[in-house]
């Protein structure tokens, strides 16, 4: 595993580990770090079956195709990505198949407030910012704001054709720099009524079947829309495994094995929807913690930092899930559940500045009886 964080649950997981140097969200990736950490991994492993790549390489697929001139790539290819995330040309891509997407601009344009901001290639929506006036700044672009809610079909591609796993319902998480932040995504029970028309979802799923045979996708992807009623547009194609993990890993065949079959080739029997609705959620940090303290971490949180990791206001601290009888009730769960880390961590970190500051105070010459530090 080659990643930014080393979080605590991903090391008991790795056979082994090597940490990435950069930034999450900063829409460049080392380019040297990258290919010298897989070429490290894959020679410790005594040789890879492949390389499933996440986030944040979606600007950058010149780096990709170096990456899949030295090791087998299991997912989308660096023409593949090109087509799909260079704006401009997958803006032509859904006019030239019909498919509606809202219109795009290099600037300027009259009214800016009808507009948002995008970085090419970003992803999280953590870098997309209300339209302000002024040049658009280089690597971004302009796209028409439009109605709905944001939703998201997952699906597996073979290159030839799709299956769809769930049309998870999103939502957002904002901040004062960030209006536009991912928060988290739901997966509705196999009992529970659509979260769409069905026409509309149907739509959407052939929208993405058209795109995958186009654009030569294969493995696990996500099409972002909109949709306003029957009315929808489609945002974005995503072409590798994301957020939504730990959302749809809940059938008996894991779905990382699926993704490698379908990224071979090979589009794997989809196994019935799970009868629970699930649920994922990122949990944002309420303000800095220098330095994690060792946490009594619950199986449903994912993503868990490791103590002594420094965790900047806003930024994730880790993933609540919940499973439940229908979306309401996860939506609920996962709201309780984040409070409660957020509650645990500054009970935790009062705890041992309350120790550490009395450790200080029985030292000879110590403060006795000042202030905790804050």
């Amino acid at each position: 595993m080659l990643d930014l964080f080393g979080d605590e649950d991903t090391l008991a997981l790795a056979e082994r580990h090597r940490p990435l140097p950069g930034r999450f969200g900063a829409g460049t990736r080392d380019r040297a770090g990258v290919l010298a950490g897989l070429d490290a991994l894959s020679n410790q492993a005594g040789g890879a079956l492949g390389i499933v790549l996440g986030s944040g390489f979606e600007g950058a697929p010149d780096l990709i195709a170096e990456i899949a001139a030295r090791h087998r790539l299991l997912g989308a290819g660096a023409e593949t990505v090109a087509a799909l995330k260079d704006p401009f040309r997958f803006a032509a891509l859904c006019q030239r198949l019909a498919i509606p997407h809202p219109v795009i601009s290099a600037g300027p344009v009259a009214k800016r407030e009808g507009w948002l901001l995008k970085r090419a290639g970003g992803c999280g929506g953590s870098h997309i910012r209300r339209s302000a006036v002024g040049a658009v700044p280089p690597g971004h672009y302009l796209q028409a704001r439009m109605p709905g809610r944001a939703f998201a079909l997952n699906f597996l591609s073979d290159g030839r054709r799709i299956a769809p796993l769930a049309l998870t319902e999103q939502w957002q998480a904002p901040s004062p720099l960030r209006p536009f932040r991912y928060a988290g995504a739901l997966a509705r029970g196999r009992d529970e009524a659509g979260p769409v028309p069905a026409a509309v979802a149907a739509e959407i799923a052939e929208a993405a079947a058209r795109l995958a045979r186009a654009a030569g996708l294969t493995g696990l992807a996500s099409a972002d829309c909109l949709v306003d009623g029957e009315r929808w547009w489609l945002l974005e194609i995503n072409p590798r495994p994301g957020a939504t993990l730990d959302v749809l890993d809940h059938r008996p065949t894991p779905l990382l094995i699926q993704h490698i079959e379908a990224a071979l080739g090979r589009m794997p029997a989809i196994e019935a929807a799970p009868m629970d609705a699930t649920g994922a959620e990122i949990c944002y940090a309420a303000r800095t913690c220098a330095a994690v303290p060792p946490l009594d971490w619950s199986d449903h949180l994912r993503d868990r930092p490791r103590a002594g990791s420094h965790v900047a206001r806003d930024a994730p601290l880790c993933t609540v899930t919940a499973s439940g009888s229908d979306a309401a009730a996860v939506k609920r769960e996962l709201r309780t559940r984040a409070e409660r880390v957020r509650a645990l961590l500054e009970e935790t970190e009062n705890s041992h500045e309350f120790q550490h500051d009395r450790a200080e105070s029985q030292r000879p010459g110590g403060a006795a009886g000042r202030e905790p530090r804050r």
